[in-house]
C-alpha cells in the first residue's frame, strides 16, 4: 500500500474517531466491574495458565453477549483458565470498550463489529485482532406505532442508538442513508434526529415520549416492546440468509503475543459455553438472567427475556464476510473513510479449539493475518 494512502487513512480514521473517543472517555473507568455475587462464576483454582495471575475480560450486559454472560455465570470459561482469575468489566457500548482495550484496562472483550473496525483502522492495524464469533442477530428498530406506522414515516422523528459509532448506530445511519434521509453522523441532526443514549436509559425515554423509536440490541428491544413499542424492522431481514455478526471476540495484539495459551483457554471456554447453550437453552436463558442480576441488580421479566433470547443466534463463526459489509456501512454513514480490514482476524487458535472439539473450522474471508 502506498505511504500516502496509509497516511490518508490514518488521518481520516483518527478524525472520524475523535467524537467516539470523547464519548468513550466520559465513561467512568471505561466500564464497571462486575459485582461479586454468590451465584456468579466460581473462584479461580488450580494451576495458573502460563503463570498469569489474571485476565481482564470485557462484555456488555446484553443478551447479544450471551456467551460471555453464560460462560462467566456457569464458570465454563474460568474452568479452562484454572488458577488464572477472570477480572470482568461491563460496558454499555463498543467505543468505550475499545478505549479500555487500548489502555490495557481489558485484555479480551466481547464486542460488536463496528467498534472493532474503527479501533483497528484508527490504530493502523496495531491494537486488536478478532479471534472468534459469538452471536448473530438480536437487533431491531422498535417504534411508537402511533407516531411511526411504517418505514416511510421516519422523517422528522427521534430515533435512539446506544452510542455514537457503535454497531447499532452505524446500522441505523446506513439504513437512513439508503432511504434517502440525510443525517450528520457526528451530531445526529438531519432529516431524522439520531439520539445517542445509554441502553439502560432508552426504555424510560421511550415511554416518556422523548423518543419515537430506537435501533437497539436485545434485551433493550424487547424491553421497548414490553413497554408498548412495536418492532418495525428486524435487522436480520436486511442481511443475506438472515445472518450478520453482532458480537465477536477481540484481543489486544500485545496480550495475544505474550499469552496465547491464555487466549486459547478463553476460546476453549467460549466454544464449550456455546455448545452448552445449544444443549441447555432453558438453563442458559436462566443463566443469562442470573448474570444480568449480578451485574446490574435486576433480572429481566419473562416477557422481555423470552423473546430477547429467542432473537439471538449464538455461534462460533465470526461471519467475516458480513464484516466487510458493516465496514461499507460505516463509510456510507460518514464515520469512516478507507477502513482497514486486512489482518483484522486471527482465527488460528479458534480453529485449533474447534478441531479439538470435533466441530467445523471457520473462515476469515481473506481478512486474516498473512
Amino acid at each position: 500500500m502506498p505511504a500516502t494512502r496509509t497516511t490518508l487513512r490514518r488521518s481520516l480514521a483518527a478524525a472520524a474517531a475523535l467524537p467516539l473517543l470523547a464519548v468513550a472517555l466520559t465513561a467512568c473507568g471505561y466500564g464497571s466491574e462486575a459485582k461479586d455475587n454468590d451465584k456468579v462464576a466460581p473462584a479461580a483454582k488450580g494451576e495458573k495458565i502460563g503463570d498469569l495471575d489474571e485476565v481482564k475480560i470485557g462484555y456488555f450486559a446484553n443478551v447479544t453477549h450471551a456467551t460471555a454472560l453464560v460462560g462467566l455465570q456457569e464458570g465454563l470459561i474460568q474452568k479452562e483458565l484454572g488458577g488464572t482469575e477472570i477480572k470482568p468489566q461491563v460496558f454499555n457500548a463498543g467505543p468505550s470498550e475499545i478505549e479500555a482495550l487500548n489502555a490495557g484496562a481489558i485484555d479480551i472483550g466481547w464486542i460488536g463489529p463496528s467498534p472493532s473496525i474503527n479501533g483497528f483502522t484508527k490504530s493502523d492495524g496495531q491494537n486488536l485482532r478478532i479471534i472468534s464469533g459469538s452471536a448473530s442477530g438480536g437487533v431491531s428498530l422498535v417504534v411508537n406505532s402511533e407516531k411511526i406506522k411504517s418505514l416511510d414515516d421516519l422523517k422528522g422523528k427521534r430515533i435512539a442508538t446506544p452510542q455514537l459509532g457503535n454497531t447499532q448506530d452505524v446500522a441505523l445511519l446506513n439504513y437512513l442513508s439508503e432511504k434517502g434521509l440525510k443525517v450528520d453522523a457526528n451530531t445526529g441532526k438531519g432529516d431524522v434526529t439520531v439520539v445517542r443514549q445509554d441502553n439502560k436509559e432508552i426504555p424510560a425515554s421511550f415511554e416518556s415520549g422523548a423518543l419515537d423509536g430506537a435501533w437497539v440490541p436485545e434485551p433493550t428491544a424487547s424491553k421497548l416492546v414490553a413497554g408498548g413499542g412495536k418492532v418495525l424492522l428486524d435487522e436480520k431481514t436486511l442481511w443475506k440468509d438472515g445472518k450478520f455478526v453482532i458480537t465477536n471476540v477481540i484481543v489486544s495484539q500485545k496480550f495475544l503475543k505474550e499469552h496465547p495459551d491464555v487466549v486459547e483457554a478463553v476460546l476453549r471456554g467460549s466454544v464449550k459455553t456455546n455448545a452448552w447453550i445449544a444443549a441447555n437453552p432453558d438453563k442458559a436463558k436462566a443463566s443469562v438472567n442470573s448474570r444480568l442480576k449480578a451485574d446490574s441488580g435486576k433480572e429481566l421479566p419473562a416477557e422481555v427475556l423470552d423473546p430477547a433470547f429467542k432473537n439471538v443466534e449464538i455461534i462460533n463463526d465470526p461471519l467475516a464476510s458480513t464484516l466487510r459489509d458493516e465496514a461499507d456501512h460505516a463509510v456510507k454513514a460518514g464515520l469512516l473513510e478507507d477502513p482497514l480490514l486486512e489482518g483484522i482476524y486471527d482465527l488460528t487458535l479458534l480453529n485449533k479449539v474447534l478441531k479439538a472439539e470435533g466441530q467445523p473450522t471457520v473462515a476469515d474471508a481473506g481478512l486474516g493475518v498473512k
